[in-house]
């Protein structure tokens, strides 16, 4: 069996161990005589999953008692409304602009309230973060909205915003997981699952406990309630539940692998190991300003369209996967999640080496 290095920004590459194990259980998870995709989700195998899940993340991440977890489906864009339809009781949130996926999220809490843009970055097409020390938020706001990791653009908070005392709710889909965090410093965090954590189809929200509430916007769907689905425990109907079976597997693996200290330390590594070679190439290079680079996403150009495609498609050929990069900013990029091997990366930056010297 032939496996490529994909670099795809989601769905993207998952752990080969939790795929084998996964592969191995396919036809009867543990002695129970049916697949996971086949149980029902109310019975004790399923329930044992998903306790573990959230057991495990709550571990990996340190959350506390006062955070719920929730196993949600519909994505991290259906967050997009379900947070202003819980959050916004003044009807004024603050979000700040730094990429494709924030400006979606905008646009969709204006259709609930006044939604406020209290810095972008979008001047120079997102490739930088501003400056959040002292932002001008409404002293009204009911929260402030950040996507911390840009997967198009590949920009990363790496200094949380001075929200003054506002809930801060951030969009992780990209960079969940990556490294350690804080979970006290948010008031909502989120993320799709398809990135750095599982299949497509789950995305996990972790709430602190007192924004849950019956206090929501007129008009919220049920399944969009937060408290529906907190007060059921992600099992207010059918949930994604291969899904979250997957995503405890790769939960188990961070765990082995030292957990988000070790996977912060190996991503650094990866990282260093493309931009270095991006910063001395004669060829390529980065889109990004150097103090706002993503670990997870790398993004570079060579400066003639013609030529970077070629060089995506003789990547491929060569086995390495879905590196063309998303059309508004041309070019490639490399997704170098968790589940990206240092060897993967170690294998993209020869090939980026002999293609120079090939066009040089």
């Amino acid at each position: 069996m032939a496996r490529v290095y994909n670099f795809s920004a989601g769905p993207a590459v998952l752990p080969e161990e939790v795929l084998a194990e996964a592969a191995s259980e396919m036809l009867d998870y543990r002695g129970s005589g049916m697949s996971v995709m086949e149980m029902s989700h109310r019975s004790k195998p399923f329930g044992e999953i998903i306790e573990n899940a959230e057991a495990d993340l709550r571990e990996l991440v340190g959350i506390p008692e006062n955070y719920r977890v929730l196993f949600l489906q519909g994505g991290a864009s259906q967050q997009f409304a379900a947070v202003p339809m819980n959050l916004m009781r003044n009807r004024v949130a603050d979000y700040i602009i730094t990429g494709a996926w924030a400006k979606k999220a905008f646009k969709e809490a204006k259709i609930y309230g006044d939604a406020r843009v209290i810095a972008s970055s979008e001047d120079e097409t997102f490739s930088y973060i501003p400056d959040c020390s002292d932002l001008d938020v409404s002293p009204d706001a009911d929260y402030v909205y950040i996507c911390e990791n840009n997967t198009i653009y590949g920009t990363k908070f790496h200094t949380l915003p001075n929200t003054k005392g506002k809930d801060l709710v951030a969009d992780v889909s990209s960079c969940f997981l990556s490294e350690p965090v804080d979970i006290t410093k948010y008031g909502v965090m989120y993320g799709g699952a398809q990135k750095n954590i599982g299949p497509a189809g789950v995305v996990i929200s972790i709430i602190r406990e007192d924004l849950i509430t019956d206090d929501v916007l007129e008009g919220t769907p049920t399944m969009l309630k937060w408290k529906t689905q907190a007060d059921a425990n992600s099992l207010y109907n059918t949930p994604p539940a291969y899904g979250i079976y997957i995503c405890g597997k790769v939960f188990k693996w961070l765990k082995d692998q030292g957990g988000l200290e070790a996977m912060q330390k190996r991503n650094q590594e990866k990282a260093a190991l493309l931009y270095d070679f991006l910063d001395a190439s004669k060829l390529f290079r980065g889109t990004v300003r150097k103090a706002d680079r993503s670990l997870m996403n790398v993004p570079f150009v060579t400066g003639d369209a013609d030529l970077d495609a070629a060089f995506v498609a003789e990547a491929k050929a060569a086995g390495l996967e879905n590196l063309k990069g998303h059309r508004s900013v041309g070019g490639m990029r490399a997704s170098i999640y968790n589940a990206m091997p240092r060897a993967g990366v170690e294998a993209l930056v020869a090939f980026m080496d002999k293609f120079e010297q090939a066009h040089s």
